[in-house]
């Protein structure tokens, strides 16, 4: 039997990306993505006061498909449009809030933290994403080449970016980094450093001078330094910003501390989700004591899969 066809369509963000592909690769669904543009007066105007059209977007080049996954707020409308004139029977899936009527999409999936309730709402405990234990374990010794070849133990910073909540100002950068080699220093730790798309190039080059030449920065984003990273370390330290990669890093049942950032407005969402993660046992804050602890490997995207096959029968 033939694989069902997918179209992920998202902003192009990595975030997005992680979520739209990891769900199409555990619904084993043959797909491809496209990054969403909508025509210039449409992009500032809310979802739920735009109409379902073609003008709302530029053209999106499709060949025939089966479901459609959506993420991010620019999707919303080109989703409900593309199902609404297909000519057979299609399903579409969005995640996070799309901000219109749910009925629109046959499956929302939402993490818990945004509160969302409705018949076709899954919720998930944090995000879902496109890492695999089998990914992460082949890549292991990628970075066997980079880092310092000794007998001190890996810890791994994995950095997001600045958002409309947190500031990756140096007066903040230094923050971290200063808890941090205090840390590295007391315990003789190796650090491996890894941005991700977001992370500012001057972010990078501050990590880099200040943790010297006794620790490894990885300059750019590149993926299989980041699944090794994850292999290889004893405890990994995700910056606030992202929960994205707070829940990546939850796949590998690995001690996760968070390096807070002072919010520059009201970040209760991302609290919400950082709690939920505590209760859980998943993450502490960077500058608690250090400690080896373990929790349940979170797997949230293979379990909203086998939810979406059971209820379509695929």
């Amino acid at each position: 039997m033939s694989k069902l066809k997918g179209i992920l369509l998202t902003q192009g963000m990595h975030g997005m990306i992680s979520q739209v592909e990891g769900l199409a690769k555990a619904l084993d669904l043959d797909f491809t993505h496209h990054t969403v543009e909508l025509n210039s007066f449409w992009k500032v105007i809310p979802p739920k006061l735009t109409p379902i059209s073609k003008n709302v977007y530029k053209n999106i080049n499709l060949n025939e498909f089966d479901i459609i996954i959506s993420c991010g707020r620019k999707s919303v409308i080109p989703s409900i449009h593309l199902k609404n004139i297909s000519k057979k029977k299609v399903f579409n899936i969005h995640i996070q809030d799309p901000k219109v009527d749910l009925n629109h999409f046959d499956f929302i999936v939402a993490p818990e933290h945004d509160s969302l309730n409705g018949k076709n709402v899954i919720n998930t405990k944090g995000a879902i994403h496109y890492l695999t234990e089998n990914e992460i374990e082949e890549n292991k010794y990628y970075l066997k080449s980079f880092i310092k070849n000794d007998e001190r133990k890996i810890w791994t910073l994995i950095m997001g970016g600045p958002t409309k909540y947190y500031d990756y100002s140096t007066k903040n950068m230094n923050h971290i980094f200063t808890n941090l080699y205090k840390l590295l220093k007391k315990h003789d730790f190796q650090l491996v450093v890894i941005p991700s798309m977001r992370t500012p190039i001057n972010t990078i080059h501050y990590a880099k001078e200040f943790f010297g030449d006794n620790h490894t920065v990885i300059m750019n984003v590149d993926k299989k330094a980041y699944l090794s990273a994850l292999a290889l370390a004893e405890n990994i330290v995700v910056t606030c910003d992202s929960s994205s990669m707070i829940s990546e890093a939850a796949l590998t049942g690995k001690p996760i501390y968070i390096a807070e950032i002072l919010p520059k407005k009201n970040d209760k969402r991302f609290k919400r989700f950082r709690n939920l993660f505590r209760e859980l046992n998943i993450i502490r804050n960077l500058g608690e004591e250090v400690a080896d602890w373990s929790y349940q490997k979170l797997d949230e995207t293979n379990r909203v899969a086998d939810i979406i096959k059971q209820k379509i029968n695929f």
